[in-house]
C-alpha cells in the first residue's frame, strides 16, 4: 500500500459557527486515514496471514509515531514509512452531532510523496496499490506516471484508486492509466475521467473507454447500487446488499473496504464475480461502523454478517 497517510483529528461541534462567530468544541479524537492505512488495517484484518507493507511518508512528530504505530498493531510493515520535512498530513474533521461534517485538510509530508525518497528496487511485494490520485502533489504532476512504469518495470502488478472532486484535474490521470492493471474506482471517479455521465446503463461504455487508456487487467467500478467489472473474461455486474433500516453507522471507508476487498481477490486470482463479492461484502463490514476500520474483521465473520442479507435487485 503506498501514498496517501494522514491523521484524521476530529472535533465534535454542537453546530457550525457562521463568520466571526464561536462555537465550542465538545469532543476530541483522533484516527489514522488515507488510503494507505484504511486500506492496509483492512487488509489484515480480512487476511490476517497476508503481508502488507505501508509505503509512504509521515513528519518526525507525534503524528507520525501514531500512524506508525496504530499500522503496526494491526500488522502492517512500516519499514517503507520514510520521514519527511514536514509536519505529518491531517485533516481538521468538524463533526456537527447528528449532522454534517467540514474537512479541513493540511498536505504535509504527502507532498513530497513520488518517484525519489523510497528504495522501490527493495520492495519484496507483487502488487501495489497507489492512491489517492488528485491527492498527492508530485504523483499528480508527473511522477504517478514515472512510478507505475517503474514498478511495472520490476514486476510488481499496479492498481490505483482515486479521490472524488469537481475539477478539469481528471485529465492528469489517464496518462498514468497505461502502466496500470488494475482501476478500483467509483462512479463519480469513473465519469470525470471518460466525460460520460455516470448513470447504470453508462457503466459499461465507461469501462470500456477506461479499459482503452491501457489498463492491462481489469477497470472496477463500485457504486451504492452494485458493482461492475470489466475484463478480458467480459463485463460482470454484481448488486449491492440491501442493508437492513438503521444498519449503516458511517460511510467513512466503505469505498476503501470495497478496495481492500477487491485487491484480495486479485491477488487469490479470483474469477471476476468472486472479486466482486468480497468487495462488496467487506464494504458492508465497514459501513457497520462510524469510523473507516472499526467494522472491519475477518472473511468468515463478514461472510455470517452478510448471510442472511439479499442483494439488491437489478432491473
Amino acid at each position: 500500500m503506498a501514498g496517501t497517510i494522514l491523521v484524521d483529528k476530529i472535533n465534535e461541534i454542537s453546530a457550525y459557527p457562521n463568520a466571526g462567530e464561536l462555537t465550542k468544541i465538545l469532543g476530541l479524537s483522533k484516527s489514522v486515514g488515507g488510503c494507505v492505512p484504511n486500506v492496509a488495517v483492512d487488509l489484515k484484518r480480512i487476511d490476517p496471514k497476508l503481508t502488507v507493507q505501508a509505503v509512504g511518508f509521515v513528519g518526525a512528530d507525534e503524528e507520525g509515531e501514531f500512524v506508525k504505530q496504530t499500522l503496526r498493531e494491526n500488522g502492517v510493515d512500516t519499514e517503507k514509512v520514510a520521514t519527511a520535512d514536514d509536519k505529518t498530513s491531517f485533516t481538521e474533521v468538524m463533526s456537527v452531532v447528528g449532522g454534517q461534517r467540514t474537512f479541513f485538510t493540511y498536505a504535509g509530508a504527502n507532498a513530497q510523496f513520488g518517484v525519489d525518497g523510497i528504495d522501490w528496487e527493495t520492495l519484496n511485494v507483487k502488487m501495489l496499490h497507489l492512491g489517492y490520485f488528485l491527492l498527492l502533489d508530485k504523483i499528480d504532476d508527473g511522477d504517478g506516471e514515472k512510478l507505475l512504469k517503474k514498478l511495472q518495470g520490476l514486476g510488481i502488478k499496479t492498481s490505483i484508486d482515486l479521490v472524488s472532486e469537481n475539477s478539469d484535474r481528471y485529465a492528469k490521470v489517464l496518462p498514468c492509466l497505461a502502466y496500470t492493471d488494475n482501476l478500483i474506482i467509483n462512479e463519480v471517479e469513473a465519469g470525470q475521467l471518460t466525460g460520460i455521465e455516470p448513470k447504470r446503463e453508462n457503466l459499461r461504455a465507461i469501462a470500456e473507454k477506461l479499459r482503452s487508456y491501457g489498463v492491462k487487467e481489469r477497470v472496477i467500478i463500485h457504486t451504492p447500487e452494485l458493482g461492475v467489472c470489466l475484463s478480458a473474461a467480459g463485463y460482470t455486474e454484481l448488486a449491492s446488499y440491501d442493508l437492513p433500516q438503521g444498519f449503516i453507522k458511517g460511510t467513512t471507508g466503505a469505498g476503501d473496504a470495497f478496495c481492500a476487498g477487491a485487491l484480495i481477490g486479485i491477488y487469490r486470482e479470483y474469477a471476476d464475480q468472486e472479486i466482486l463479492a468480497l468487495a462488496s461484502s467487506a464494504a458492508v463490514a465497514a459501513l457497520s461502523a462510524a469510523d473507516a476500520v472499526s467494522g472491519m474483521r475477518e472473511e468468515k465473520e463478514i461472510e455470517k454478517l452478510c448471510k442472511n442479507m439479499e442483494r439488491k435487485k437489478l432491473c
